[in-house]
């Protein structure tokens, strides 16, 4: 039996030492040195059992995709899970991740198809009583609580279930390394005989990962690229809604995104989501708030934007941006000071997104700065306005995409008005009487009767 031995790598340039160290010599990156173990490979050189063939000679096969009866979750893959793939998803503690694989297990099951549920953090009486909260289990779904991952292979190869549950892969260990359960050597082994078995036996494999203070999936960066599909479960914990999130498919797109909502007797799925987060906007006439139209996936989402500026007590005046991002509001400060006249340097300015909503992408900008300028100025920009928009940092308002989409759904909630980009779309100009077309930050401001320092 070859000798095993334990190096520690660097996971940011992948220097390799025999003991460990608090910081990397090679790259000088602090506490990126973890444990692996190693074997030495055996001398003889085994032959590929495959050969190459040309590409015109590979005949494809349709792929087939389960559907789990969750529309949202079905909409993030791409239609559903695909036989043979291995899932991971992310999130962080007591976000939901456990629920959501469990009610995907339970509305899978109830189709025909066999589930195997592995939790190697509850006992099988404590899944059962989450179970129960989410609703009525059929007979299709086993569960078992183990951590060995070799016996979980067995009991899975002999129950042969169209879906395995791994919850979650932290926990599990192999006999066949000497380190403990959660440490990146034994991630990475139990990630590849998982992956193995997914493959040989055409299995749906799904398994729950954990994030670490930065955000990022705990382990070695290798297990992201070992699996097919990579699912990010992110929101507040304060708030209801939960985002899902593709950071990797290679069946599908990563653009799609399914929101839900946690409720007391579970996860509740939200097929329209593009007024949710204007429920409870009950004045429109007050200064500083802006409604934008985010594109999330293919779907978009009204968002109503806050801004409060107050004139500082201290000598620095103080920037906050909750939901956005802080550099690109400093940056809409700056445009407005210097190309409008605006002095917001003796002002504190706080950015605030509604509900927990986070804001990514550009089109959001002439909200925030008319929200900034509104809440200056105490003007109100109405109630049923949208703002659509990305600033330049001579003052310039340039162009988005799908906005015809958004401007669509806003109409349908009821908006009159819109704020858009020149030299887009004529016929929407003509279809939307309300519709404004603006080629500079100062002529929307204008046409919301908020001009002027």
């Amino acid at each position: 039996m070859a000798k095993i031995k334990i190096n520690y790598t660097c996971q940011s340039c992948g220097y390799i030492s025999a003991k460990w160290l608090g910081r990397c010599p090679e790259c000088d990156s602090w506490n990126s040195l973890v444990e692996e173990v190693t074997s030495p490979l055996p001398a003889t050189i085994l032959k590929p059992q495959g050969k190459p063939r040309a590409i015109n000679e590979i005949v494809l096969a349709d792929t087939v995709r389960l559907s789990t009866g969750i529309g949202e979750f079905d909409r993030v893959l791409g239609g559903g899970l695909v036989e043979g793939s291995l899932l991971l998803l992310g999130g962080d503690p007591g976000i939901g991740k456990s629920t959501l694989l469990l009610d995907v297990g339970m509305k899978f099951s109830q189709k025909g198809k066999k589930v195997l549920y592995v939790s190697g953090e509850e006992s099988a009486a404590q899944t059962k009583m989450r179970a129960q909260r989410l609703g009525r289990a059929s007979d299709g779904l086993w569960l078992m609580t183990e951590t060995d991952i070799d016996g979980i292979l067995a009991q899975a190869e002999e129950a042969s279930p169209a879906l395995l549950v791994i919850d979650s892969i932290q926990t599990m260990y192999s006999a066949q390394l000497p380190t403990a359960a959660g440490s990146v050597g034994q991630i990475r082994e139990c990630t590849g005989k998982l992956l193995r078995f997914a493959k040989e036996k055409n299995v749906a494999v799904a398994i729950i990962g954990h994030v670490t203070k930065e955000g990022a999936i705990a382990g070695p960066r290798l297990l992201e690229h070992m699996v097919d599909v990579v699912l990010q479960f992110e929101g507040e914990r304060v708030y209801a809604f939960r985002i899902l999130r593709a950071l990797k498919n290679r069946f599908g797109t990563t653009s799609e995104t399914g929101i839900f909502s946690m409720e007391e007797h579970g996860l509740t799925e939200i097929n329209n989501p593009a007024g949710l987060f204007l429920s409870e906007r009950t004045a429109g006439d007050a200064p500083g708030s802006a409604i934008c139209a985010c594109m999330e996936g293919t779907r978009p989402v009204l968002v109503e934007v806050q801004a409060l500026v107050a004139p500082t007590p201290y000598g620095m005046p103080r920037r906050t941006a909750v939901g956005f991002d802080y550099n690109r509001v400093n940056m809409l400060l700056a445009v407005l000071e210097r190309r409008l006249g605006f002095e917001f340097g003796v002002q504190d300015a706080y950015v605030n997104v509604v509900g927990g909503f986070k804001i990514s992408e550009p089109a959001a900008e002439l909200a925030v700065a008319a929200a900034l300028v509104s809440s200056f100025r105490n003007r109100p920009l109405g109630e049923r306005t949208l703002l659509i928009g990305e600033m330049g940092l001579t003052g310039e308002i340039r162009r988005v995409g799908h906005i015809a989409r958004r401007v669509k759904e806003a109409a349908n909630l009821g908006f009159e008005r819109f704020i858009l980009p020149s030299g887009g779309d004529k016929d929407l100009l003509a279809k939307y009487s309300g519709a404004i077309a603006v080629a500079t930050l100062r002529e929307a401001l204008q046409e919301l009767r908020i001009g002027g320092a």
